[in-house]
C-alpha cells in the first residue's frame, strides 16, 4: 500500500486526476492524505468534493480555510463571498450530502503508525501535539453539533490573536480554527500574525514562520501541512509544507509518506 500526501487542490480537479494517474493510484489499496482546501477559486470544486467523498476511508482530508469558507457561505454568512467558484456546489442536487460530509472532516489527523500529523496551516508555539488534538476535537464537536450554524455566522476575524485559557465560546473556537487553518506567522509569545501572507522575509518585524519559533513545543513532531503557496515546497524543522500553488499556475505536489524516508513522489505542472 502506498500513502500519498497531496498539497492544496482548491478546485483543480483535472490536475488532481492527472497526478493520481501518473502515480498509478489504486483506490482499492492506496491511500491519500489531503492537507485541506479541496475547494474554492478553481473551476472543479464540485468534482473534487464528489471524487474525494467516493474514496471513503482511502482518503483522509483535514479542513482548510477555504473549506471552512464554503461551510460558512452555506449557512448564509456571505461576508467574504466575492466569487462564484463555489456556486456549483451550493446549487448541486447533492449539496446537503456533500456539505454534511465536509463538516465531519477533522481539523487535525494523527497517524501513529507512520509517525505523521496532518493539518492545514500550523500550530502556535505553546501547543503540544496532544493539546492541539484536544482543541481540534473540541471544534470538530461544535462543527458536528447544533452549534454549527452559530459558529459559521461568526467564523471570520483575526481576534483573539493570543491564547488564554479563559477563552470561551466563539472567541475560543475562532482562535483554534485560525491556528489550524490560517496560521503562517506568529511571534515567539504565540501572538498570531494572520495578516501576513507573503514569503519569509516579507513579514513584519517580530514575526517568524510558525515552524521556526524557538522552543516550539511541537518541534519533535513530524507535521504535513499546506496553506502557504508563497512559501512553496518546504521541508524543514520536521515540517513538510506542500502547497505549491497549483491554482496559481504552479504545481500539485504528492509526498510519499509510507517510506522510511518520506520523498516527493511527483509534481505536475498546473494550468
Amino acid at each position: 500500500m502506498a500513502i500519498y500526501a497531496i498539497g492544496d487542490i482548491q478546485g483543480c480537479y483535472n490536475e488532481l486526476r492527472i497526478l493520481l494517474d501518473k502515480l498509478h493510484f489504486d483506490p482499492s489499496n492506496d491511500q491519500l492524505w489531503l492537507v485541506g482546501d479541496l475547494v474554492n477559486r478553481g473551476t472543479g470544486s464540485l468534482a473534487v468534493l464528489r471524487f474525494v467523498k467516493t474514496l471513503g476511508n482511502q482518503a483522509v482530508t483535514v479542513l482548510g480555510n477555504h473549506d471552512m469558507h464554503l461551510l460558512a457561505i452555506s449557512e448564509g454568512n456571505l461576508t467574504h463571498h466575492n466569487n462564484n467558484s463555489l456556486d456549483a456546489i451550493l446549487k448541486a442536487p447533492d449539496r446537503d450530502e456533500l456539505l454534511n460530509w465536509l463538516r465531519h472532516r477533522p481539523l487535525l489527523y494523527q497517524n501513529k503508525t507512520q509517525g505523521f500529523t496532518l493539518l492545514h496551516a500550523g500550530l502556535p508555539p505553546h501547543w503540544t501535539l496532544e493539546t492541539a488534538q484536544s482543541y481540534a476535537q473540541e471544534v470538530e464537536t461544535v462543527l458536528q453539533s447544533n452549534d454549527f450554524t452559530v459558529l459559521m455566522q461568526d467564523l471570520y476575524g483575526n481576534q483573539p490573536n493570543y491564547w488564554t485559557d479563559d477563552l470561551t465560546g466563539i472567541s475560543r473556537w475562532r482562535y483554534i480554527i485560525n491556528c489550524l487553518t490560517r496560521l503562517r506567522y506568529c511571534a515567539p509569545d504565540g501572538t498570531l500574525g494572520l495578516k501576513e501572507k507573503g514569503p519569509p522575509g516579507s513579514q513584519m518585524p517580530g514575526l517568524l514562520p510558525w515552524f521556526k519559533i524557538p522552543g516550539r513545543l511541537s518541534a519533535k513532531e513530524r507535521i504535513i501541512c499546506g496553506h502557504w503557496s508563497t512559501l512553496g515546497l518546504s521541508i524543514c524543522n520536521n515540517v513538510w509544507s506542500l502547497d505549491t500553488g497549483c491554482l496559481w499556475g504552479g504545481h500539485l505536489t504528492a509526498l510519499r509518506v509510507d517510506k522510511e524516508s518520506p520523498e516527493i513522489a511527483l509534481q505536475i505542472e498546473c494550468y
